[in-house]
C-alpha cells in the first residue's frame, strides 16, 4: 500500500474575507439607495426618542429672544423692531451651524457599540453609513429652522420677499448645515469621546460666529474684523439669507458660501471616510 506525501503548498493563496464584500465597483444609484435606506434607520430613532431633538428646539429659542430683548436695544439704538429684522437671518444660521455638532458626538458614541463593525460585514457601500447619517440630520435642522421661524413671526419679523426665495433660504441654510456637519462627522470618527468631539465643534463655531456679521453690521466692526468678516463663510451666508428673506443683493454672498461648502466637502468628506475606514478596521 503507498501512500501520499502530504502536500507543502498552501491550501489557497487568496485573502480570508472578513467581512461582506460588494462584487465590482459600487455605483451611485446603489450608494444612494443604501444611504438613504440608513438614513431612515436614523429617522427612526429619531420618532422613537424625540428628546434627542429638545437640544435644537431650545437653542434657537434662547438665542433669539437673548440677542432681541437682552442686547437689542444695545445694538439698536433702541429700535428693537429694526433689530429683529436685522439677527433672525444670522440666528438662523448658528442654530443650523450649532445643530450640525450633534452628529459628530452621536457617531463618536456609536463608535463604542460596534455598529460599524456590523455595517462593515454588510453589502452596502463604504460610505452609505456617514452619508446616511448625514442625510438623516436634515430632520434636526428643519425642526431647529420650523421652531425659529415661528418664535420669529411671533416677535414680529416679517418677510420681505416671496415664498420661492424664502424656500431657497432655507435650503440654502440647509445646504450649509449638511456641507459643515462633515468636519464634525470626521471628528467623530477620529475622536472616540463625545464630549471632546463637542468641545472642539464648539472652538470652531464660536469664533466663526461671534467674529461675523450675525448680531452687529459689517460696518459697524473694527478694521481688521471687517477683513474676516468679509471671507468668514458664516457672514456669507448670513447676508445671502437676508438677501433672500429681507431682499437684496445675493450674487456675491452666495457664490462665497457655495464656495466654502464645496471647499468642505472637498477636503473633510474623504478625511472622514479614511477615519471611518481606520475605526472599523
Amino acid at each position: 500500500m503507498s501512500t501520499q506525501p502530504l502536500s507543502t503548498q498552501p491550501l489557497s493563496t487568496q485573502p480570508l474575507r472578513t467581512h461582506a464584500e460588494l462584487p465590482g465597483r459600487v455605483g451611485l444609484a446603489q450608494t444612494a439607495q443604501h444611504s438613504l435606506a440608513l438614513a431612515g434607520r436614523s429617522v427612526t430613532k429619531f420618532m422613537k426618542s424625540p428628546i434627542q431633538l429638545v437640544d435644537v428646539i431650545l437653542t434657537p429659542i434662547i438665542s433669539l429672544l437673548m440677542f432681541v430683548y437682552l442686547f437689542g436695544d444695545a445694538m439698536s439704538g433702541g429700535d428693537t423692531d429694526r433689530y429683529l429684522q436685522l439677527v433672525t437671518p444670522g440666528v438662523m444660521v448658528m442654530a443650523v451651524f450649532q445643530a450640525s455638532v450633534g452628529i459628530g458626538a452621536s457617531l463618536s458614541a456609536d463608535a463604542s457599540t460596534g455598529i460599524f463593525d456590523r455595517f462593515r460585514s454588510m453589502p452596502i457601500a463604504r460610505s452609505s453609513p456617514l452619508i446616511g447619517a448625514v442625510l438623516a440630520d436634515i430632520i434636526r435642522y428643519v425642526v431647529c429652522l420650523g421652531t425659529l421661524v415661528v418664535l420669529a413671526l411671533i416677535m414680529g419679523y416679517r418677510v420681505q420677499t416671496g415664498p420661492v426665495a424664502s424656500l431657497a433660504a432655507l435650503g440654502l441654510l440647509i445646504g450649509f448645515a449638511l456641507s459643515f456637519s462633515w468636519i464634525s462627522v470626521y471628528l467623530g470618527m477620529l475622536i472616540k469621546n463625545p464630549a471632546s468631539v463637542q468641545g472642539l465643534m464648539t472652538i470652531l463655531i464660536l469664533p466663526l460666529t461671534f467674529a461675523s456679521n450675525v448680531f452687529v453690521p459689517r460696518d459697524d466692526m473694527a478694521g481688521w474684523l471687517q477683513v474676516w468678516s468679509d471671507v468668514n463663510p458664516v457672514s456669507l451666508v448670513s447676508d445671502a439669507v437676508r438677501g433672500l428673506l429681507n431682499g437684496g443683493p445675493v450674487a456675491d454672498s452666495l457664490a462665497g458660501t457655495f464656495a466654502w461648502m464645496a471647499g468642505v466637502i472637498v477636503v473633510f468628506f474623504p478625511l472622514a471616510m479614511r477615519a471611518y475606514r481606520k475605526n472599523a478596521g
